[in-house]
């Protein structure tokens, strides 16, 4: 086990989590015939490395989990986690509708020595509150010792992590903090106030990221991180700081990506942009299919608002 999971465990005991800042939900770079390029893969780890992002999530959402195999899944994890050398924590994206097959995922990605997990509500299947909670418990039983990081996305996986669930998972073992992406802000009050010391409340939610730290948040796991990772980690440093005037101009600044980047389904704008960057190509899987051409021009605007092109 690595040294940062080493200070991450014990720090589930502190007064604050040790992840902080923020988390790129790293593109999956492929070639034109979708194959998966893992060399385009190190050069982006590399690149957040050195342009200042707090941690790399893979296999994500953003990563199109829903469309790579599970031998490429564990592939993109390992690669990463290898490329990164220690430099920057990597997240491991394990989550499964199947809780047997995130568990499975999240001892391949403890072996590779990826840094914490991150696991999705089931998605599809529409589990309610108790199965909810038996999955991560389960979960969190088998692999806690790789932290965990529970992801609530109910746009996406139809089923909602509630409140009174949230708040009893945060009192088992291994379970760190939670990716809250309804971009609900009340609701994330809620469980800043209310959650155990040490349990972070990351937003998922490029747009409300910054309110969400202001209030008492911990970071941000970010979709815009993938174009302006310097930019975000600047945000993140801001706005965890209680600095609201840089937080403020940042946000500006950044606004029109959070926007134009779900212009359509994530993650098709964010790979075009990453391509027009020329960071990686822009191939998807289906049913994923290119940015139209009008929302190109769209994201395109806002990347010269951002001040990227």
């Amino acid at each position: 086990m690595c040294g940062f999971v080493r200070s991450f465990c014990l720090a589930m005991s502190s007064t604050s989590p040790q992840l902080r800042g923020s988390i790129v939900a790293l593109v999956t770079p492929m070639h034109e015939d979708g194959s998966v390029d893992y060399a385009a893969l190190r050069n982006l780890v590399d690149w957040h490395v050195a342009e200042g992002s707090d941690c790399i999530g893979v296999v994500g959402t953003t990563g199109e989990s829903p469309t790579v195999d599970v031998e490429e899944h564990c592939e993109i994890i390992r690669v990463a986690v290898e490329q990164a050398a220690g430099r920057v924590p990597v997240m491991a994206g394990c989550g499964g509708n199947s809780t047997a097959e995130a568990i499975a995922l999240a001892r391949y990605a403890r072996k590779v020595g990826a840094d914490c997990q991150l696991q999705v509500v089931p998605y599809y299947n529409k589990p309610g509150q108790e199965g909810q909670y038996r999955h991560f418990a389960a979960i969190a039983e088998a692999t806690g010792d790789l932290p965990i990081m529970l992801y609530n996305v109910p746009g996406r996986t139809v089923a909602d992590l509630q409140h009174a669930t949230v708040l009893r998972l945060a009192q088992l073992p291994g379970i760190f903090g939670i990716k809250e992406a309804t971009g609900n802000l009340e609701r994330a009050q809620w469980l800043i106030r209310e959650v155990p010391e040490g349990f972070g409340v990351y937003s998922g939610d490029d747009a409300t990221a910054v309110a969400l730290m202001l209030l008492g948040g911990h970071g941000n796991v970010s979709v815009t991180a993938n174009l302006a990772p310097r930019l975000m980690h600047a945000l993140c440093m801001a706005a965890l700081a209680g600095d609201l005037a840089q937080a403020r101009r940042l946000q500006q600044q950044l606004l029109p990506l959070h926007r134009q980047l779900f212009v359509e389904a994530n993650p098709i704008p964010v790979k075009w942009a990453v391509q027009r960057l020329g960071r990686c190509g822009g191939t998807l899987r289906l049913p994923m299919t290119e940015l139209e051409p009008g929302n190109q021009a769209l994201v395109e605007a806002a990347m010269h608002q951002a001040g990227l092109l």
